[in-house]
């Protein structure tokens, strides 16, 4: 990107930019004034959509040999109820039998709120804060037929939570609910894959007003600022982000170093937010002013591993083979070997959905097959500790015929926003 094009940009850009960017601070900044909400075209998953995984989900139990699982607040709750709560030391739970309705477990003066948030249902158990929340836990157990058995928790329950169904229901054995939680959540509908659309061109477009908006002076806090404001702007909500400049980029997850941009200097931007509690992950690299020989070459090498990726990734393949192939690709023009840097020290994608990482990931050794409905983050970045980095980051979604972009990568240094799949 030569200066001149970045001149033409911001000759081009909104009147009254220039002034706004002068008042750019590391509390926040708002992009502009013209940017304009871009989500109202999308809706919310409905009750009957909760309710259809709710019976896809004792479906599975059934098929596994569990009698009941235990979701506590997080996405999983939100993903099978509608209820969005908050983790505490003072239990709020889902139960939800392999046959029957759902039940909640709650404190007394949480209710009111409680039941605010649900979508469906109306069995909700609370206790006083002299009580034992998980008496309450095994009366709906008792109440649904179940007198033994297995529970199973997902991999973020806490230990507390284990040692008090241990204690108020002795006769149940504790498991793992992933094969019915990811059996369920792993597998995106069309509905769900609408709203991680969404969620990107949110982002996306955010990207393309920022990039324009690049000053010599500015830090990090200054970028992800102006970013943040634009996707707010553009109605995505659970924003955030992060801007690393020149040497800082070399390590994936930032420096606390201290940074000002400067002319040709790499900025990489990692950012993302959710539409309706569904995300997008988009990573993007800019040179600041004319980039060097080095910096093309890495970057471009960078967008080949993004296609050798999406390529690799087809129906029926493991996941891991992703990985495999682009550090292939990359071991044969010397960087690594496997995670070692200057090379690719992370994996190359990871699931996404209501999280930002979900389930299964392209690592090596990773052995299940990629299906449709599956989502993946396509990010084979490429660092050089005490250089730059470079990472170009677009998820993908498994259709019944391979791969399909959410983003279509960036063209070239020159043009590097890119476009919506």
């Amino acid at each position: 990107m030569t200066l001149s094009k970045r001149d033409f940009f911001k000759l081009g850009a909104a009147a009254g930019g220039a002034a706004l960017l002068a008042g750019v601070s590391t509390t926040g900044a708002r992009a502009s004034n013209v940017l304009q909400p871009i989500t109202g075209d999308v809706q919310p998953i409905g009750t009957s959509e909760r309710k259809a995984r709710v019976a896809k989900a004792q479906k599975l139990m059934a098929e596994h040999g569990i009698d009941a699982i235990l979701l506590e607040p997080g996405s999983a709750m939100l993903y099978f109820t509608g209820i969005s709560w908050w983790r505490s030391e003072r239990l709020t739970a889902v139960v939800i039998p392999r046959e029957g309705e759902i039940a909640v477990v709650t404190p007394y003066f949480e209710e009111p709120s409680v039941r605010e948030s649900m979508t469906f249902g109306s069995d909700v158990r609370t206790w006083n804060e002299h009580e034992d929340p998980f008496e309450r836990v095994a009366g709906i157990l008792k109440d649904r037929g179940l007198t033994g058995g297995k529970i199973g928790l997902e991999d973020t329950v806490r230990y507390f939570v284990v040692e008090g169904l241990k204690r108020a229901a002795p006769g149940f054995e504790i498991t793992s609910a992933l094969d019915v939680t990811l059996g369920c959540r792993m597998y995106k509908s069309a509905h769900e894959i609408e709203l991680m659309r969404k969620a990107n061109e949110v982002t996306l477009t955010a990207y393309g007003h920022v990039w324009h908006k690049l000053e010599v002076g500015m830090t990090p806090a200054d970028i992800t600022a102006l970013m943040r404001t634009a996707q707010a702007e553009l109605g995505g909500q659970g924003i955030w982000g992060m801007a690393l400049l020149a040497e800082a980029s070399a390590y994936p997850h930032g420096s606390g170093q201290q940074q000002t941009l400067k002319e040709g200097d790499i900025v990489l931007m990692d950012c993302g937010c959710k539409v309706h509690g569904y995300q997008s992950d988009i990573s993007r690299t800019f040179v600041f002013g004319e980039p060097t020989k080095r910096q093309r070459e890495v970057w471009n090498t960078v967008r080949q591993g993004q296609e050798i990726a999406f390529e690799t990734a087809q129906i029926g393949t493991p996941a891991g083979q992703v990985d495999d192939a682009v550090r292939k690709m990359y071991e044969g023009l010397g960087y690594g070997p496997g995670y070692k840097t200057p090379g690719l020290s992370h994996r190359t994608g990871h699931g996404i959905g209501m999280d930002g990482h979900e389930s299964v990931n392209f690592v090596h050794g990773e052995t299940t097959r990629l299906a449709p409905g599956m989502c993946f983050s396509n990010e084979p970045g490429l660092y050089i500790f005490g250089e730059f980095g470079v990472r170009l980051e677009d998820c993908i979604y498994m259709t019944d015929d391979g791969p399909a972009w959410f983003t279509v990568p960036p063209e070239s240094l020159e043009k590097p926003i890119g476009r919506m799949g």
